[in-house]
């Protein structure tokens, strides 16, 4: 009586057992896409040429950085650092030499700086007086551009005082004009900064690509009238 009760008890553990493998087998198949999984697997660590033209617009050269080509990146950090410098230097006398030819022109040519143009101080460079660019401009029937003699008054005491301020304010419209060429470069700058900054992440992706890479992984594997199988999967790519 105890062996049949033992062959029972035996039999339901073993019949409990096999079910217990079934289901996980099934939760297997339902869990795993294409009963399929990676369990290890070497990221790609690309780098994003959009990143790599947001740096270098910021600032040229950290594009190339971010691509870990800096070696020719750091010549663009460094230009922009320079003509910033040119920018900032070009500014301040510029701003100089526009008070010091605006007090030139107060105290030697009777003018109110109130309100004035830069037209208006072109014309003081060019011109003796009010009057004569006045009667010029009546010559050439530009009544719209005839100066009110109360408001734009001006007159030099001769030609030779008239072309100090003319240096004065000559010296001033060249650095503003060179502040312009300098912005224009530093936009330069950064235009061939991110072609360089692109073509090091194209080149950079391309040796990553070239390197060796593997993954782990497992499958199960079901066939009719065949054992379940679990195989285990490793790849390699160079």
């Amino acid at each position: 009586m105890k062996k049949i009760i033992l062959f029972f008890a035996a039999a339901t553990f073993l019949f409990a057992q096999s079910n217990q493998i079934f289901q996980l087998e099934q939760n297997i198949d339902v869990q795993l896409e294409n009963n399929q999984v990676n369990l290890l697997e070497q990221p790609s660590g690309k780098k994003n040429a959009g990143l790599a033209i947001l740096y270098s617009l910021i600032l040229p050269g950290m594009g190339e950085l971010y691509a870990e080509n800096y070696e020719s990146g750091k010549y663009f950090t460094i230009a922009d650092g320079v003509i910033w410098g040119f920018v900032a230097g070009f500014n301040i006398y510029g701003n100089r030499q526009e008070n010091n030819y605006k007090a030139f022109a107060e105290s030697y040519g009777g003018v109110d700086n109130s309100g004035k143009d830069a037209d208006f101080y072109a014309n003081v460079a060019n011109y003796t007086s009010v009057d004569l660019y006045n009667r010029e401009q009546e010559l050439n029937r530009n009544f719209e551009g005839v100066y009110n003699t109360q408001t734009h008054y001006w007159k030099w005491a001769g030609t030779d005082q008239r072309r100090e301020f003319r240096e004065l304010w000559s010296s001033s419209e060249t650095a503003y004009n060179n502040v312009r060429f300098a912005v224009g470069a530093l936009i330069l700058n950064r235009v061939i900064s991110i072609i360089n900054a692109v073509r090091s992440v194209s080149k950079y992706n391309a040796n990553l690509e070239n390197q060796q890479s593997w993954n782990l992984s497992f499958d199960v594997s079901n066939k009719l009238n065949l054992p379940t199988t679990l195989n285990l999967n490793f790849s390699t790519r160079f």
